[in-house]
């Protein structure tokens, strides 16, 4: 990827950025990830019998990531990039590693499940800390012209994250068998995903460096303040708009179709895996390809003409996926993450030129997480919408108004210049 991003000319510093926005942030969707797919198989046996208690592990990565975002991001803006990221990464590999200690139920009792809560919130912490400072000093070194491209390839890696652990939790299963992976096989996703996070601390520690524009700008001594009530909080509030629509894209996209899709008769819960994983991999390329035409048409024309299309097509494509069948299903169902979900693309070029250098990690951090909050709480208000308006209309009626989000926020900022350096 990197190879495609970065022209000849540019120097060996840009190059590793690059290569660390995109490997950094593959681990780190990788440990976001991994609660919700590898734990899954084994969840009764690993934290409660009572499965509704697992919900708070979700919470407490939910309220760790925007905290997170916060504290790093007003970090990298003071101090730099490059040192905040090798903190969050460190504190990522050290959380990940001690679930992965954490005895089972029949162990630890209750202790278990709150052992997961409290190491969920903390990694949740240095996971939004993580992203907030490494995608924007990717995007400070990349050529402008090549930034839609690079935001798109970034992006790409939450689906490419998702369908590497999807694949290694059914390798173990098949090779363990569910009794060995619910004893001790759930360990495994988790060290692996603690030795990635290590291996891209090595990477940071001797081969990336702040950006020229980072460290020649007189740094701000309150960034976070400035884009909460200041300056800039114009920026934040506008992007906060465009990204929760975004957000509430995921939520109906992904884990409230599947379930949706579990449900249904002509599908079964034994067979969505394998869609579900064919549908991501798809949708990375889309992401991919959507960086890249934001770059040639402005990612503000691009949001309103994408939530345009979506607004009509979202909706039409959930309906057909809960009534495909065989083949047509996983038609359906990719149908759907093209048209929701890979309007992601544009987003790390989008947030970064939004925001100056002085309060850039800050603004990207808490405007990406922030705004994932009220989509994330769907379990909580989605089925009184849907007791009122049928199950399928309900999500259709959120997509529909995700697209107008996304338009409404598109429209409330200007273009960005995306043939500049960033400043």
């Amino acid at each position: 990827m990197s190879r495609l991003i970065i022209e000849p000319e540019t120097s060996s510093r840009a190059r590793k950025a690059v290569r660390g926005g995109l490997l950094g942030n593959f681990v780190d969707q990788v440990d976001i990830f991994l609660p919700v797919i590898a734990l899954a198989p084994a969840a009764a046996v690993v934290l409660s019998p009572d499965p509704a208690q697992t919900g708070l592990i979700f919470v407490a990565t939910l309220f760790g990531r925007p905290l997170g975002a916060a504290i790093f991001g007003s970090l990298a803006d003071r101090y730099g990039r490059t040192s905040t990221t090798k903190v969050a990464i460190a504190g990522i590999a050290i959380t990940t590693l001690l679930i992965a200690l954490i005895p089972n139920h029949d162990l630890g009792g209750e202790a278990t499940l709150w052992a997961f809560v409290a190491l969920r919130f903390v990694g949740g912490i240095f996971l939004g800390g993580e992203y907030s400072a490494a995608i924007p000093l990717a995007m400070e070194w990349s050529t402008p012209r090549q930034r839609g491209l690079l935001s798109g390839g970034i992006m790409a890696m939450s689906p490419l994250a998702n369908s590497f652990i999807a694949a290694l939790t059914l390798t173990l299963l098949q090779v363990l068998g569910a009794d060995d992976y619910a004893m001790w096989g759930w360990r495994m996703p988790f060290i692996a995903g603690a030795l990635l996070a290590v291996a891209m601390l090595g990477y940071y520690s001797v081969g990336v460096h702040d950006s020229p524009v980072s460290t020649s700008v007189r740094h701000r001594t309150r960034p976070l303040s400035d884009i909460l009530i200041g300056p800039f909080r114009r920026q934040l509030w506008q992007a906060f708009t465009l990204m929760t629509g975004l957000w509430l894209f995921t939520q109906m996209a992904i884990p409230v179709l599947t379930g949706l899709l579990s449900e249904a008769p002509q599908i079964g819960p034994t067979t969505v895996p394998l869609i579900m994983l064919v549908a991501t991999l798809v949708s990375a390329a889309a992401m991919i390809a959507s960086g890249a035409i934001s770059q040639r048409i402005g990612r503000r024309r691009f949001f309103v003409a994408f939530g345009g299309l979506a607004i009509i097509a979202a909706p039409l494509a959930l309906m057909w996926a809960m009534s495909a069948q065989g083949a047509g299903a996983v038609l359906a169902v990719t149908v759907v993450q093209i048209v929701t979900v890979s309007a992601y693309g544009p987003v790390g070029a989008y947030l970064a030129e939004r925001f100056p250098v002085s309060v850039r990690s800050s603004g990207y951090g808490v405007g990406y997480s922030l705004s994932m909050v009220i989509p994330a709480l769907y379990p909580f208000w989605l089925p009184g919408l849907q007791s009122t308006l049928g199950v399928g209309t309900a999500v259709a009626v959120v997509l529909a108004a995700a697209s107008s989000l996304l338009i409404f926020g598109a429209l409330l900022g200007p273009e960005p210049d995306r043939a500049a350096p960033l400043e």
